[in-house]
């Protein structure tokens, strides 16, 4: 490995491997490999509840542990598994792999077009390469993989993980998985990974025995008990698992889920700071976090997930007005205007859905600090039925979405299957192997769901999916097939011919560009502008109504339209009715 991290297997010369595991309390730990003699290990005198042995164990040993007074246990920071989170670690020689684009240097962060996939769902590992010169084709320079470390059973969305530092078997092995990494550099794709540092799942966590103070007794999250970022063996854990991912198998950057359930001020900068200042390339550091706290993104994290500015365009799109939709739709477009100019729409005000004040003034920050999304895998996977936005809005309200989220400076970020429109549902999906797990989960997806008026009825209730069933995974797999009809694929080359005019005629200059601001044309209308990094004034109009509105422009430079027709109709000094218009002035010679 490149480096000799704390936590886990280190593999060392002439076949021999040093085993660390930290284990405070224990009263012993064994080595134990399999068909080997076990081995007691030794604490480490200057490093309280360190156990640590140098043994034979070639790359390929499978390896656990005997705890003295408890069960045994894989490797917490195993590289690899044989037998699912319950089996074997294994120890993996990670400079074995040879990579093929060591020249390889990504993009400025305000030129990203992210798509966000799930790896199983696309075919593992393998699968997702095969689609990657499509992917190039179609425009999009990152990919952003949901989580891919390892969980109980075959299927998940993988934020039930368990073993943070192994890839899933389901999905191939470490050296695939590098293999990815090397293939979308290859096709000049940055690759993102989403990494959970805020919770464990529910099956295959051995942290309670190991080391119980790894979590704290007077803090719960909706997961289960907090986890201790006070204790520095808890933070190094999680620190190195950003920087092992960077390092071994060269990531491009990292996406981290829902930090706001991370009960810990100081551990987020340091992981930035930890991070930054252990590599010399750039590396994103992305965060999902329903607190908008937008000091993050000053100086630490490079964007965040704004759900703001989904939740704006999906109650225009669909009328939807339940749970979080509530905070915006009383006034969804005057909503859209300040996520447009300036990022979030909640910088202090009070949440209705939450009932208390939500987020930080964000409208210094630049566009780049905010990924915008139509959907993604929370938006379409939480709902019952994993409905996608295209069955539920009209195509030309979409186009015009579509068009705003792709041609505005803020980095956009497509889902898998949304650039052909699909309609094939993404369900929550696992496939735990415990009968029981698999029953309270499914019941308590079910019972989450009655609060919902559509879902007042039980029998309805009954006919969500159930998580765990083999066929809801394989209904939210991607139909190669759907994308070849005529609607669909005429659907893709529009969103191409945007992220082209992206790529051509924006992305060079979108790295400084600011807000001049965002104006109301009706009760469904927005026009927004930016002044861009050269002097050029970018400029969109949409209106989602059903009714065309006057709209006069200055002299302009048409850059696209959501339909065809709808330049004309802007020449005339109207906006019709679910379109939406791009224009690009450029700078004074």
């Amino acid at each position: 490995m490149s480096h000799a991290y704390a936590f886990g297997a280190l593999p060392l010369a002439g076949g021999r491997t040093r085993f660390r595991l930290w284990a405070p309390g224990q009263p012993g730990v064994t080595l134990l490999r399999r068909d080997a003699p076990p081995l007691p290990m030794r604490p480490e005198p200057d490093a309280e509840g360190w156990w640590r042995l140098e043994a034979e164990a070639p790359p390929g040993t499978r390896y656990r542990y005997a705890l003295g007074d408890g069960p045994t246990v894989p490797d917490p920071a195993s590289h690899a598994q044989d037998g699912d989170v319950d089996g074997w670690s294994i120890v993996t020689d990670h400079a074995a792999h040879r990579w093929k684009h060591d020249d390889w240097r990504t993009h400025p962060w305000p030129q990203s077009v992210v798509y966000e996939l799930h790896v199983g769902a696309m075919g593992g590992f393998r699968g997702v390469i095969a689609a990657l010169p499509r992917l190039a084709q179609l425009g999009v320079n990152t990919i952003e993989l949901m989580p891919v470390n390892d969980f109980s059973g075959a299927r998940n969305w993988g934020y039930d993980g368990v073993l943070p530092y192994a890839p899933d078997e389901a999905y191939g092995t470490p050296d695939e998985l590098k293999a990815l990494v090397d293939a979308a550099h290859g096709h000049g794709i940055a690759v993102m990974l989403d990494v959970v540092y805020n919770h464990f799942g529910p099956a295959g966590n051995y942290w309670h025995s190991i080391a119980p103070g790894f979590f704290r007794d007077d803090l719960s999250t909706p997961w289960g008990d907090a986890i201790d970022f006070r204790r520095d063996a808890v933070r190094d854990f999680f620190i190195e698992n950003a920087l092992f991912w960077l390092r071994e198998y060269r990531f491009d950057g990292l996406r981290l889920d829902a930090v706001h359930a991370i009960a810990s001020d100081s551990f987020l900068p340091e992981l930035s700071q930890r991070v930054r200042g252990a590599l010399s390339r750039p590396v994103y550091l992305v965060l999902e976090n329903e607190t908008n706290d937008a000091t993050l993104l000053e100086q630490h994290f490079d964007a965040q997930w704004n759900d703001d500015a989904h939740h704006c365009l999906h109650v225009l799109l669909t009328g939807e007005s339940e749970a979080y939709y509530a905070d915006y739709a009383d006034r969804p477009a005057e909503h859209l205007a300040r996520s447009l100019a300036e990022g979030f729409v909640y910088q202090g005000e009070t949440s209705k859905n939450l009932g208390h004040a939500r987020g930080k003034p964000s409208g210094h920050l630049p566009p780049s600090a905010f990924v915008n999304a139509v959907q993604n895998h929370d938006q379409v996977g939480n709902r019952a039925f994993g409905d996608r936005i295209a069955t539920l809005a009209s195509t030309d309200a979409l186009r015009a979405a579509q068009l705003v989220q792709l041609l505005s400076p803020p980095v956009p970020m497509l889902f898998m299957g949304e650039e052909f429109a699909s309609e094939r549902p993404f369900l929550f999906f696992t496939g735990f192997p415990s009968p029981e797990l698999a029953d309270a989960v499914r019941e308590g997806r079910r019972k989450e769901f009655a609060k919902f008026a559509a879902f007042q009825d039980p029998e309805r209730r009954a006919r969500i999916p159930d998580p765990n069933h083999p066929d809801t995974f394989e209904a939210s797999r991607l139909d190669p097939a759907e994308r070849t009809r005529p609607p669909k694929a005429e659907y893709e080359a529009f969103v191409s011919a945007l992220l082209a005019l992206r790529r051509d005629r924006l992305a060079h200059r979108l790295a400084g560009a600011q807000s001049l601001g965002a104006r109301l044309l009706g009760s469904a209308a927005v026009q927004a502008e930016w002044r861009l990094a050269d002097g050029a004034v970018l400029g969109i109009a949409v209106q989602f109504g059903d009714e065309a509105l006057p709209l006069t422009l200055p002299p302009h430079a048409r850059l696209a339209e959501s339909a065809p027709g709808i330049a004309d109709a802007v020449a005339s000094a109207e906006l019709p009715p679910r379109s939406a218009f791009a224009w690009l002035q450029e700078p004074a010679a």
